[in-house]
């Protein structure tokens, strides 16, 4: 199997790169794999003859950039997956996508696959036109993601937000794991805090606290038992 991982100088993949190697494995970095360029998607991944492409590329950080920025948000966010996908679906190769848990509406939390989604800010928004595109074509995993770094890197963390965070390393170690699956994955760790959570490993966190009005979930906790099933099989 030949597998090509698009933003393979991210964060993530920094992490991935640790577990998840050899000669048919190719991280391309947005220089070697222009996603708003179909054309060159498609002949890059004819010449290279790839079997599985894993969509991490993405606008992410920082989230105002989403709002300042919209046009570079769709670009990179939505006509890039979408080209992606179109090539992977001419060529048929296998999918994998990195959503967010961002998509869940935010309230209550502890959302499944089939919860309704509706994003809360442009950031999620921008995630799901995506995914929108990656649902149309069958031969594909969604990997609707709550994750960050080790340690947390922010000074500051909510103490009254919740979710379901897991470290890049972890879900770095659980990738490979996934790769023949198809359909929607939420992947996560416990329901806390993002402060509980932060303060795990950095206690110099200080706690801050979301007002009404602010652009961010209040609970995006999610449920992980499919997940758990499949590790355990």
């Amino acid at each position: 199997m030949k597998i090509l991982i698009t933003g393979g100088d991210g964060r993530f993949c920094n992490e991935l790169k640790k577990f998840f190697y050899g000669k048919n494995i190719f991280y391309l970095s947005k220089t070697k794999f222009n996603i708003l360029k179909y054309q060159f998607i498609l002949k890059k991944l004819r010449d290279l003859k790839i079997d599985t492409l894993i969509h991490t590329a993405a606008l992410s950080r920082p989230m105002a950039i989403h709002n300042s920025k919209i046009e570079k948000s769709i670009d990179t966010n939505i006509i890039g997956t979408c080209n992606v996908v179109k090539a992977c679906q001419k060529l048929n190769i296998k999918l994998i996508y990195f959503s967010t848990s961002y998509v869940y509406p935010g309230t209550q939390g502890n959302y499944d696959e089939e919860s309704l989604l509706k994003p809360i800010n442009n950031y999620a928004w921008s995630k799901l036109g995506g995914e929108s595109a990656v649902q149309m074509y069958k031969n594909s995993l969604i990997l609707r993601i709550a994750m960050t770094e080790y340690p947390f890197v922010h000074k500051k963390a909510y103490a009254n937000a919740k979710t379901s965070f897991i470290y890049q390393h972890d879900f770095a170690k659980i990738l490979p794991k996934l790769l023949k699956e198809k359909g929607i994955i939420n992947i996560g760790g416990k329901k806390m805090t993002i402060y509980k959570f932060a303060r795990k490993d950095n206690k110099y966190v200080k706690p801050i606290y979301l007002k009404r009005g602010d652009n961010f979930p209040k609970d995006s906790s999610m449920k992980i038992y499919k997940l758990k099933k499949i590790l355990k099989n």
